[in-house]
């Protein structure tokens, strides 16, 4: 028993440390931006696209041979990279050399809106950029307007989608890239103005054709590159897809508990990885950079972005510092030589919203994996899976919380029992222990002698209450990152007060309430000997409860019925065992 009470002393006294180092990390001043003081150019004011007729390119296959590699650098265009590549299908001589300059004031061209029921873009004609993505089904007090954005043009919450066309090696020319005019270009019949925008810029002997069209519903964008060989002679260019963003938190982030926020690639080879910020900073990321399969995310607590192809030719991975607290990630793949004359169309899906997980595992392998559940993943799928189906039953995600805590404490019921039976023998034989102790004050040979033959008498194991709740651990913990990281509790009611599972309890009542159960529990529990041992485990029940008030509703409520489930089996325990309690 003073082993158990030795580790739970230490995971108190981690978990206090580890607290106090996610709070002062995250009460740091965010790093800033590059010449921050400078002011921004003010965006000119969004607009419908009109356009009402055009061309159907064609679209062949993307050539299959050997990759491409990248080196990014800085350009124009507020510290936006351009990617380039040193080998190409047709040639290899040596790496283009692209603008190198980064500024802090972002020029902008003109602002076109693409909507839809829950999402809506904004377009910049100047590099035909994605600069805004308001999440219209997803609401945040922590935004301007109460809906959560993903893509911004703030300093220090700088979020954009970039794409263009860079050269083959050995090539000088400067080809229509993010950084550079796009004019819009009439759609064809049908196309419905409001989702569906055409931009076209040429450069270098090639005209690139940008068609961003979204679904009447959903947060799916179809990106379309279309090239056009202008020139006399044939052409090769490279297509890269990226997204540029700070390395700052979310609003609305957590002071208590920290998720990731940063760059994620999927691959077949090496499945899902995550690159952080700080990583790319220190120039060791580490991830596949060479694939023929696998798609590139921004990931963020609740919400993703996600470039997905649905080809399977050779693609390159790259991520990058660009500018102070600025950073690149993205992918680069190979057009097929283009005769003059010719045009090819590349096709991308680029994903901005929610980390539904039913939502993204259908639209591309692996992408579900972006809801980040660490290292207990294998636990954590089937205890969500559990959940839902709880959900589907109950229609309140507080009840299927609930409902999930009782049936995973009953399936743990024989190694709980096994916990506070001996809990409920050391409790029995605790007025006998401090008897020890009277007797044998200074002789500590002498007194551990003692308790042991009286452990040997009673039959009682010292880690009998502590190695059952240890196999439990791991189950609790993967629940914990279940309801920490699934999007499904934002908004989520349960009764009453609670109007948000992922927000704390606006009146403390859940906290309150849990401290209580911890109290009961530790009245439960055989009292220490050492009086010092005694007053810290009457103190727990307050501090923990203190650092519940900043947590999620949905997890303390997890926390509280388990409390409560673990009470009402130790009680029963301890009155079978004719335990005084």
């Amino acid at each position: 028993m003073e082993t158990r009470r030795v580790i739970l002393l230490m995971i108190f006294i981690g978990s206090l440390f580890l607290l106090w180092d996610a709070w002062m990390r995250q009460s740091l001043p965010p790093v800033q931006q590059t010449q921050q003081a400078q002011q921004v150019q003010q965006p000119q004011q969004p607009q419908q696209g009109t356009p009402s007729a055009g061309a159907n390119p064609t679209a062949p296959g993307l050539n299959s041979g050997p990759t491409v590699s990248n080196v990014p650098t800085s350009s124009p265009g507020g510290g936006a990279v351009l990617p380039q590549a040193t080998t190409n299908l047709n040639a290899a001589s040596g790496p283009v050399s692209p603008p190198t300059s980064v500024t802090a004031a972002m020029p902008t061209g003109q602002r076109f809106v693409l909507k839809n029921n829950s999402l809506e873009l904004t377009v910049d004609s100047l590099g035909g950029i994605l600069v805004g993505a308001k999440l219209l089904d997803q609401a945040s007090d922590n935004y301007e307007g109460g809906l959560v954005r993903l893509f911004d043009t703030q300093l220090d919450r700088r979020f954009e989608a970039q794409s263009g066309l860079v050269a083959p090696a050995g090539l000088s020319k400067v080809l229509p890239n993010h950084t550079v005019p796009f004019v819009v270009q009439p759609l064809k019949a049908g196309q419905d103005p409001g989702r569906t925008i055409v931009l076209a810029s040429e450069s270098g002997g090639v005209k690139l054709i940008k068609t961003f069209s979204i679904e009447p519903t959903g947060h799916t964008v179809k990106v379309q590159h279309t090239v056009l060989n202008t020139g006399a002679d044939a052409v090769a260019p490279n297509v890269y897809l990226q997204f540029l963003r700070t390395g700052n938190a979310a609003p609305g982030e957590s002071q208590f508990y920290q998720t990731f926020t940063g760059p994620a690639i999927y691959t077949e080879q090496a499945k899902f990885q995550k690159i952080s910020f700080s990583d790319i900073e220190k120039g060791r990321q580490d991830y596949v950079r060479q694939a023929n399969d696998g798609w590139l995310s921004i990931v963020q607590h609740y919400f993703v972005s996600s470039w997905v192809l649905k080809n399977e030719a050779p693609r390159e991975f790259y991520t990058r510092k660009v500018g102070e607290n600025l950073y690149t990630a993205g992918l680069i793949q190979s057009f097929s030589p283009i005769a003059p004359g010719a045009q090819q169309t590349h096709e991308a899906l680029l994903y901005v919203g929610p980390q539904t997980q039913r939502t993204l595992e259908v639209l591309a392998p692996g992408l579900d994996l972006v809801v980040d559940y660490g290292f207990l993943t294998f636990l954590s799928k089937p205890i969500y899976w559990l959940l839902e189906q709880l959900h589907r039953l109950v229609q309140n995600w507080g009840w299927a919380i609930v409902l999930l805590t009782i049936l995973i404490k009953l399936l743990f019921y024989p190694l709980s029992a096994a916990s506070y039976r001996s809990m409920a023998k050391m409790k029995a034989v605790t007025p006998r222990l401090m008897a020890l102790r009277e007797r044998y004050p200074h002789d500590k040979a002498k007194l551990n002698q003692a308790m042991m033959e009286l452990y040997k008498t009673e039959k009682i194991n010292p880690l009998g209450g502590c190695l059952p709740v240890l196999v439990q651990i791991p189950v609790f913990l993967a629940l914990y990152w279940v309801l920490l990281a699934s999007v499904e509790m934002r908004n989520a009611p349960w009764i009453l007060w609670i109007a948000d599972l992922s927000s704390p309890d606006p009146f403390y009542i859940l906290p309150i309430v849990m401290a209580i159960t911890m109290f009961v529990q530790t009245k439960l529990n055989p009292a220490p000997p050492d009086p010092l041992q005694a007053k810290v485990m009457m103190f727990m029940p307050l501090v923990f409860s203190v650092f519940f008030f900043f947590f999620p509703a949905g997890l303390v409520l997890y926390w509280l019925i388990n409390n409560v489930v673990s009470i009402a089996q130790q009680w029963v325990i301890m009155k079978r065992m004719n335990v005084a309690i």
